[in-house]
């Protein structure tokens, strides 16, 4: 095994590099995984994370104790929230804050605060503790200050802390997609303060609760709704729906699925290549077996003797990949600690993770190995000692055609050659195809991300700024807003907060209601197509369309949780395909009407003179019904440096390693090729064949290969990332099925070099092959 094993060197060092990119690939993914979801679990149970959330106008203090009696219900826990609008130093435009209360003499708080710095609060009136993220983006710390609108006041805040919520682990504002810590944090307040800027004494607007072992989430949300209603009850919630968690999940999800579905695209190609390079290898030495078994080997010797090969071929390979493996799911776990805000974020390397590396990897070998270990137990040792009968041909095509008259001597050999073999010629150029496809895939992502950016930051979100209102507006405050100089063209909105309902199912969401004549915001698809919203009825996006099991001229009835709490029905009139979000739309006039309201907005979208936004910002920083401001520009770069950056790092790692097989296929079948045919070509040079001919025949073949291998390697490309897009269609972020030329050149360029540099190290050693070594016959 060990003479085989160094005879075979070439071909099993490339398989082990094979295999270490793939075991890398699920250390690295399945470790990220495991340690973020660990990181998150611990977190939530040593801070109390919260079962259930919910809001409301307000209630006095009292009804706390009427839900705590609530079958199922461990622990009630009632807080004051608001939205301020913060002046930032540093910052001209206008930033955004979730001021929360904090309880006082509380043993066991929910949702606890991890202190990073500073101290805890203490009684003064105007001390707040500032969320880790929103003091880096603003280099705030404890004893700093910073200034805020507070029910209609400005006061000057005193910073005494800095820490972290397991409520706020990916900590983005309401509405918004992706984190804009520069503009948006969270601001923790002792409770007796709070109350007294928003006169809530012996009061509360918001409340978190936990669940007792027994208790049922449904039960519970329904009970705390029937208890907030009449004190305007916006619609408690579970854990799932909670915006941090969710995307949270979302992410665990996606990066569970890469774990899995990555690696074992690799395992399959180092499957095929043992079964290349064993079947090849039982083939030569037929005689060998058939001489050990009529010595008295038995079929299992024999055949352990090439599963052990394959073992010894591959176990370097899973050795440095669990190694690789450690220092990539590092780079990722500090990837992800980045925007995920936990205490601590440690990387390990579970026991089970590294024995399924050694357990899959051993399977693929075997998987691999299995062909050619029959065909060894299958071979009688008489057949087995004689040498095997010479192939019958016959003229074909080639001949009959007259096709062979045009073509050179070498290249009627290589046409003949794989006229003769097709199956094996197929199989050759699969084998090259399957590393085309995975460099197909590894690009396919940055043209998804392009994709995603285009239709999202130029195509539907064309303002310059949005501004956001503390409470509904009039509809005049559009005029209000265009009279301020800078402001080149205003488009109000209207949002509310609802639940959408079709039969059993149910779906927490905002309804956007969007004029038809805008133009800084517009409904897109994913095929550019902008959508006009029809004057009645709602619009979909896909995701919850189809978590509701509707479709186009359903009937799905919605809950709005604000104001008069109205319910009513509406037809689904279109369901879009989106690439971002959990779109729910109507036309706003018919969104007021739905509301029964009169011209009512919740913010508008600005085209802003960028000669004069600093006046424009600093008034509306001046405006007591202003929230906050978001910009487009900014949401662009946190989706860069979140989504996109992971993606895009996942897809570098794809592309590298892909390009390592590329070259292992590739390389692994020419000297295949070269084994196989190595008497043959020998022959051919005492007869007179010089080396570059003899190469021809050789590299021409495998260049043939590869050349059939492009579509077919595009085609895999293409299947792949269909199934990619499939498996991980989360929520928040959807790939689109969108191929770029530039993948296509790329992906076939690369393997076509990886050919080349194999042909020039394959025509190396028939340079210097021993013509009569080769030439020997074996008696």
């Amino acid at each position: 095994m060990v003479r085989d094993l160094w005879h075979l060197r070439g071909q099993a060092i490339a398989t082990a590099i094979v295999v270490a990119c793939g075991v890398a690939t699920f250390v690295s993914m399945r470790s990220t995984y495991e340690s973020l979801l660990s990181s998150r679990d611990s977190y939530y149970s040593l801070y109390r994370f919260a079962d259930v959330f919910g809001s409301l106008k307000r209630a006095p203090e009292s009804v706390a104790a009427e839900i705590a009696a609530v079958p199922g219900v461990a622990q009630v826990q009632t807080r004051v929230a608001s939205v301020v609008t913060l002046d930032l130093p540093g910052l001209v435009e206008p930033a955004q804050g979730r001021l929360v209360s904090v309880a006082e003499n509380i043993d066991d708080p929910l949702n606890d605060l991890f202190l990073i710095r500073g101290r805890q609060l203490e009684r003064g009136a105007d001390e707040v503790i500032i969320s880790g993220a929103f003091a880096d983006a603003n280099s705030l710390n404890p004893g700093d200050s910073l200034r805020a609108v507070m029910n209609g006041r400005l006061r000057q805040l005193e910073i005494v802390g800095v820490a972290l919520s397991p409520e706020y682990i990916y900590e983005i504002r309401p509405g918004d997609i992706f984190p804009d810590n520069r503009r948006f944090g969270v601001l923790w307040m002792n409770r007796r303060s709070v109350a007294a800027v928003f006169q809530m004494d012996n009061a509360f607007n918001d409340l978190t609760l936990t669940l007792a072992p027994e208790g049922s989430e449904g039960s519970v949300i329904e009970a705390v709704d029937r208890i907030l209603a009449p004190y305007g009850g916006f619609g408690a919630y579970g854990r799932s729906d909670q915006t941090s968690h969710r995307f949270v999940s979302n992410e665990l999800d996606e990066l569970r699925v890469f774990g899995t579905f990555l690696p074992a695209i690799f395992l399959g190609v180092t499957a095929f290549l043992l079964h290349l390079v064993l079947s090849r290898l039982v083939n030569v030495e037929r005689e060998q077996i058939g001489l050990l078994k009529a010595f008295g080997y038995s079929n299992r010797d024999v055949g352990l003797h090439y599963l052990k090969l394959a073992v010894a071929a591959i176990i370097g390979g899973i050795v440095l990949g669990i190694l690789l493996g450690a220092w990539i799911g590092t780079a990722m776990n500090s990837l992800y600690g980045e925007y995920f805000h936990f205490p601590i974020v440690e990387f390990t390397i579970s026991l089970s993770v590294i024995l399924w590396s050694f357990v899959i990897s051993i399977g693929a070998a075997a998987v691999g190995a299995a062909s050619a270990v029959r065909r060894a137990v299958a071979l009688p040792p008489a057949e087995a000692m004689r040498p095997e009968p010479p192939a019958s041909f016959k003229a074909g095509f080639l001949e009959s055609s007259g096709v062979k008259n045009l073509l050179s001597a070498e290249w009627r050999i290589i046409a003949r050659n794989l006229a003769r073999h097709p199956v094996k010629a197929l199989l050759s150029a699969f084998g090259i195809s399957l590393s085309i496809g995975l460099l197909f895939v590894g690009f396919y992502f940055f043209d998804a991300i392009f994709r995603i950016l285009d239709v999202q930051f130029q195509q539907i979100q064309r303002e310059d700024a949005e501004v956001t209102f503390i409470e509904p507006r009039p509809g005049r405050v559009q005029m209000d807003l265009a009279r301020i100089p800078g402001v080149g063209r205003v488009e109000t909105y209207r949002v509310v907060p609802a639940i959408l309902r079709f039969g059993s199912h149910s779906r927490r969401t905002a309804v956007m209601g969007l004029s038809n004549s805008a133009e800084l915001r517009r409904v897109v698809d994913k095929d550019l197509n902008v959508l006009r919203l029809p004057p009645e009825g709602v619009v979909l996006g896909r995701t919850i369309a189809d978590s509701l099991g509707v479709s186009q001229g359903d009937v799905i009835t919605i809950e709005i949780t604000e104001g008069a709490r109205p319910v009513r029905e509406a037809v689904v009139t279109q369901v879009v395909d989106e690439l971002l979000g959990l779109g729910t739309y109507m036309e706003i006039s018919a969104l007021n009407r739905f509301m029964r309201e009169g011209d009512t907005v919740s913010g508008a979208y600005l085209q802003v003179d960028k000669d004069r936004e600093a006046g424009l910002y600093s008034r509306l920083k001046s405006m007591p019904g202003v929230a906050g401001v978001s910009l487009p520009d900014a949401a662009e770069a946190s989706f860069n440096d979140t989504i996109a950056r992971t993606i895009g790092t996942m897809s570098f790692l794809l592309v590298g390693f892909a390009c390592v097989i590329a070259f292992g296929v590739v390389y692994n079948g020419a000297r295949i090729a070269l084994a196989e045919r190595g008497r043959e070509l020998a022959s051919l040079r005492v007869l007179g064949f010089t080396r570059r001919e003899i190469g021809k025949m050789l590299l021409g073949e495998q260049a043939v290969l590869t050349l059939l291998a492009i579509p077919m390697g595009w085609a895999v490309g293409l299947l792949t990332a269909w199934s990619v897009t499939r498996m991980v269609d989360a929520e928040i972020v959807r790939l689109p099925l969108i191929v770029s030329a530039r993948t296509f050149m790329a992906s076939a360029l690369i393997v076509a070099g990886a050919a080349v540099i194999s042909g020039l190290l394959v025509a190396w050693r028939i340079r210097h092959m021993d013509l009569i070594a080769v030439l020997k016959t074996r008696e």
